[in-house]
């Protein structure tokens, strides 16, 4: 039962985060998020912030989820054109401040950017929590505040000041939000709002936020001091469709009474439990478009078989014609599948049918096969002379591109296989 349950449950990939332990680089998830994800019905798979992973994420195929969570600040060269507004005496006393959170990991930048935009590419359900919702405005273009407290707080009314981290306070420190209506965030604290207002108050735990929020998506809450604290892709939010794109700044997750397990609004796991109904929604299509009828893996299998015979027969053939042995009585019928098979795909006369099936003369079609590997042999030197000059990023983007369209071929050929597409427009 327990194998069968990881074949059926879909897939969250979940990226760790690098500390330091006793002199040792370990990687952690927060257990909540790994909590919620499993309770709702999903097998969360943690993606090790290791280097070179960037490179492997075809491996923790398939996906049907991805949930970013916390993590280091975002490398700003990664979103800011020009260098920082803030002089360099106050870059130095951020660094002081945050330490923790702004030792740039580029390797956990590449792969959770990674992992955003192959989301967006192929509508696979995004829940980002704190800095992976800053990772998500990122990835579509969107721009972040290198420091609230330098660059918001301090051109702020006195009253519309907002701490948007307490160290002191770490995990009981508060701040309201106003959310925006209409919107799921609207949706899901709905009963905890009080009349007249649209306000609740959530855990926070960042220096850094949304400067400008990227065109696809809409606020859905504000904090006093005007930053955004949630939003999503309208366009793209439907759980019972598998559609999903969302960030939240604040840790739903997380928001919880003193010394219990109790959440501070019945609202806070929503979150989760529609990223979740999103996830397995989204795994049930793919396997729609995926699986294969049985009548047909038959017909798959035949065909299988037919092909190990022609390939055996052209062996067989082309043995017979280079060393000029005679052939075993026994073995004429092994060539009969190669000779259909030439048949049917070249204008051959009966007399060099005959031959074939005499001699082995199956051989002699091989000539223009030869001659198209030599000239794959030479496009495929070019295209590595021309890649070895590529960065890491190029080479990157060009297989999720070519996984992309795979997948689209792979798509389209099986569509064709079931006669549900009649024509292609050319």
């Amino acid at each position: 039962m327990a194998s069968e349950l990881s074949v059926i449950l879909p897939r969250v990939l979940i990226v760790s985060r690098r500390s330091l332990r006793k002199n040792k680089f370990v990687d952690f998830v927060g257990e909540y998020h790994l909590d919620l994800i499993v309770g709702y019905g999903a097998v969360p798979v943690i993606v090790p912030r290791v280097n070179g992973v960037h490179m492997l994420l075809d491996s923790f195929e398939p996906i049907h989820g991805v949930l970013l969570c916390e993590g280091e600040d975002i490398d700003p060269s990664l979103y800011e054109e020009e260098s920082s507004a803030l002089p360099p005496e106050e870059l130095e006393e951020i660094k002081r401040l945050h330490s923790s959170d702004t030792a740039i990991d580029k390797e956990k930048d590449t792969i959770e950017l990674r992992l955003a935009k192959l989301c967006l590419e192929r509508n696979i359900p995004y829940l980002g929590i704190c800095r992976g919702s800053q990772v998500l405005n990122v990835a579509c273009g969107g721009t972040l505040f290198q420091d609230i407290e330098k660059e918001v707080s301090k051109n702020c009314p006195e009253g519309q000041r907002v701490k948007h981290i307490d160290y002191d306070n770490y995990d009981g420190h508060r701040h309201v939000v106003k959310v925006v209506e209409n919107t799921p965030l609207n949706q899901w604290f709905k009963d905890s709002l009080e009349e007249g207002k649209m306000e609740i108050s959530v855990n926070s735990y960042h220096h850094q936020g949304i400067k400008r929020l990227a065109q696809r998506f809409v606020p859905m809450a504000f904090a006093p001091d005007g930053l955004i604290e949630g939003f999503y892709d309208p366009d793209a939010y439907n759980p019972e469709e598998g559609k999903f794109i969302m960030g939240l700044q604040f840790h739903p997750e997380r928001m919880r009474w003193s010394d219990s397990e109790q959440f501070d609004y019945p609202g806070c796991p929503s979150a989760y439990q529609e990223f979740v109904k999103a996830v397995i929604a989204y795994q049930k299509k793919v396997n729609i478009t995926t699986s294969v009828p049985k009548h047909q893996k038959l017909d798959q299998e035949m065909l299988e078989k037919k092909r190990k015979s022609i390939v055996r027969s052209f062996s067989i053939a082309r043995n017979i014609y280079t060393t000029g042995r005679e052939m075993a009585p026994w073995k004429e019928s092994e060539l009969e599948a190669g000779a259909e098979f030439l048949e049917s795909n070249t204008a051959m006369s009966l007399q060099q049918e005959n031959r074939l099936k005499q001699m082995g003369a199956t051989v002699r079609n091989a000539g223009s096969y030869i001659e198209r590997l030599k000239l794959n042999g030479e496009k495929e030197k070019m295209a590595r002379s021309v890649m070895v000059k590529m960065s890491v990023e190029q080479l990157s983007d060009m297989m999720s591109f070519y996984h992309m369209m795979r997948q689209i071929c792979s798509e389209v050929l099986e569509r064709k296989l079931n006669g549900i597409v009649n024509d292609v427009p050319s």
